[in-house]
């Protein structure tokens, strides 16, 4: 159980660390309540994660109705998923402006700043209360990832990834267990 507490401690600073690099910090904190299903997206996409009909592109997660697809705009996903439990800002050192992370119950979003906007870098299932619109969640093992998403996947020292629209939806392994399922944007890759 130790080893778990510190794998999950782990993969939630370097998501935070990638993402905010370096300078001050703000911390806020609110209440969320989500479900954690959701639906694939379309292709044709542009950088801000929709297509010409506004649709969300490669795999995308849902909350509390929302879809939340990586390199989308935050403010409108912010303002419809309401208060985060946790907020974290700090001035980013990989571009202009500042990296946010937002915390909700089950799951977080990192941002990557462009322009005037926040786009979503990253999102991460943190527990077994939210899954993937295809029903995995971090209960399940490597088999049932293979058996739901296929064959076709890269897979490194403890991670196994699929590709879609310019995107990856990655499962951080320990042994065959699902400890972390994160949505990464490639604009940052």
């Amino acid at each position: 159980m130790k080893r778990f507490i510190a794998v999950m401690m782990s993969i939630c600073m370097m998501g935070a660390v990638a993402l905010t690099g370096c300078g001050d910090s703000s911390a806020a904190s609110g209440n969320d309540e989500n479900t954690g299903n959701g639906s694939a997206g379309s292709t044709d996409t542009d950088k801000n994660g929709t297509d010409e009909a506004g649709s969300t592109k490669g795999y995308v997660f849902e909350s509390k109705g929302v879809k939340i697809s990586v390199d989308a705009d935050m403010a409108p996903i912010a303002e419809a998923l309401g208060e985060p439990e946790g907020y974290f800002e700090e001035p980013s050192c990989a571009a202009q402006g500042t990296a946010r992370l937002y915390t909700y119950s089950g799951f977080e979003i990192d941002t990557y700043p462009d322009g005037d906007k926040d786009l979503i870098a990253c999102i991460i299932l943190k527990d077994d209360t939210v899954a993937t619109p295809e029903g995995v969640d971090l209960s399940m093992t490597k088999e049932k990832v293979i058996e739901v998403y296929g064959e076709d996947y890269e897979e490194s020292e403890g991670k196994i990834a699929y590709e879609k629209d310019g995107m990856k939806l990655c499962f951080i392994l320990e042994g065959d267990y699902i400890v972390s399922i994160e949505y990464d944007s490639a604009v940052l890759n």
